[in-house]
């Protein structure tokens, strides 16, 4: 090799040295972060109106439960599971996508859907009034149609809807859910793929949970920034 050849030779190291592999380690640290520790996930349909919207960038606690090898499904340490009630994000069964919706039955649990009345082991949930506020933040069929409440599953309220005119599937099961499986449910009853057409969801598929909006853009105005929701918390009882 030539002076000229070991001249370059020594410029592209030192660069490989002070550019390259810095970016790249902390390229693989924040990557490893996003993998087990947090991350965020965007929500482009409106499956879980209205706690979640079309737009809203949610979130996601991976320590809530456990931890995992980055990259990977496999728990390294556990500590929790999902409880009835809460959002999280998990990878479809159908076909791994991520989804976000809200924990209905537990290991063990018959869950049953009659006239978009909802059963749990035998028992009917109660409904109640939901805020009046809420179709004012909908827009389309959801808000020309849509009939809201408020779920009462044990410990844990929070808002549901159905639409008037579409075809559902306002009634299915009983069924049991399985030891270390769980039963998702969209809050927008009647327009959401979840556990009754996909089946339960694997805990080793659950992801992490998540209680707030990071960021919300509205799709409908050219996607500015709803900054009422930005940074908002995920209450539950859609107030």
């Amino acid at each position: 090799m030539n002076r000229k050849g070991k001249k370059y030779r020594i410029v592209a190291i030192r660069w490989w040295r002070r550019e390259i592999r810095p970016m790249l380690i902390l390229a693989v640290v924040l990557c490893s972060i996003r993998s087990s520790l947090a991350d965020w996930n965007d929500v482009p349909t409106g499956s879980m109106k209205p706690t979640i919207l079309e737009g809203d960038r949610v979130f996601v606690n991976k320590l809530a439960y456990d931890l995992k090898v980055p990259f990977t499904t496999w728990h390294i340490a556990q500590w929790d599971n999902p409880q009835r009630g809460d959002i999280v994000v998990f990878f479809s069964p159908k076909d791994g996508t991520r989804l976000v919706k809200r924990v209905i039955g537990l290991p063990g649990d018959t869950v049953e859907l009659r006239n978009e009345q909802l059963i749990i082991n035998g028992q009917p949930v109660d409904y109640s009034a939901a805020d009046p506020k809420i179709p004012g933040r909908l827009s389309g069929p959801e808000h020309d149609r849509g009939v809201f409440a408020t779920e009462k599953l044990p410990d844990h309220a929070h808002a549901v809807m159905a639409i008037n005119g579409v075809q559902a599937l306002r009634t299915y099961g009983p069924v049991q859910v399985a030891a270390g499986h769980y039963f998702m449910m969209g809050d927008n009853r009647d327009n959401s793929f979840d556990s009754r057409y996909f089946g339960t969801v694997a805990r080793d598929q659950i992801v992490g949970r998540t209680s707030s909006v990071v960021l919300s853009l509205d799709k409908q105005n050219d996607w500015l920034p709803r900054w009422s929701r930005t940074l908002s918390s995920l209450d539950g009882s859609g107030k």
